[in-house]
């Protein structure tokens, strides 16, 4: 729908403002993700990745975070100051003229504490997809590929391989360098565009984590 003229034409001001920049989707749950809260949705199509090869990974308790080669911002496209904030615009600055015109690179600013306090971090900032100028959200191989070109750690990867709900059933006590988990993400091993995003990633979320406004 984002393509669509109609819509497109609804959102020509805050498009004409932010140029390319573009908010992340909401990821959908899985249906036996217990970490539901009241404004969430649960996926009802899962042919795509039934049907694919997909790749699961780490849930990480941080702040979802868009680079561009001219920008960056959370969830939501105004980018405000934030203490938080403050190690995550110095490692936008040291890449940002490596980032192609138009590409962004998404990840967890994991810098301050949200709900789970990590010993074990590798980065304070782990990509999980990299979007190019046409929407579209690179394979799982490229975004290692690039990451790796890039000086990046990716989120931990704990499966890949065929759709085996008995197995992602099976992943609820998974752990990141022994510090506990928010959860796990999957998504497709191949590359989908932005309008496919809701058949192509799902989530599975703990029961009773808490979703924290605070940062500290």
């Amino acid at each position: 729908l984002y393509y669509n003229p109609e819509v497109q034409k609804i959102l020509a001001p805050v498009l004409y403002k932010f140029s390319d920049r573009v908010k992340y989707p909401r990821s959908y749950h899985l249906p036996w993700s217990p970490g539901l809260q009241n404004d969430d949705r649960v996926i009802t199509d899962l042919s795509r990745l039934q049907n694919s090869e997909i790749v699961v990974t780490i849930k990480m308790d941080g702040e979802n975070t868009s680079l561009y080669s001219d920008y960056m911002h959370a969830r939501s496209l105004d980018y405000e100051h934030h203490p938080s904030r403050s190690m995550m615009k110095s490692i936008h600055g040291s890449l940002a003229h490596e980032i192609p015109k138009g590409w962004r690179l998404c990840g967890e600013n994991m810098f301050a504490k949200h709900s789970i306090e990590y010993a074990n971090l590798e980065s304070y900032f782990l990509l999980f997809s990299i979007w190019n100028d046409q929407n579209q959200c690179l394979s799982w191989d490229e975004t290692k590929e690039y990451a790796s070109l890039f000086g990046l750690t990716t989120v931990p990867e704990i499966y890949r391989g065929p759709w085996d709900e008995k197995l992602l059933k099976n992943l609820h006590n998974e752990t990141y360098s022994g510090d506990r988990c928010e959860g796990y993400v999957v998504r497709l091993a191949e590359s989908f565009s932005y309008s496919d995003f809701r058949y192509c990633l799902a989530k599975f979320v703990k029961k009773n984590h808490v979703q924290s406004s605070e940062h500290w």
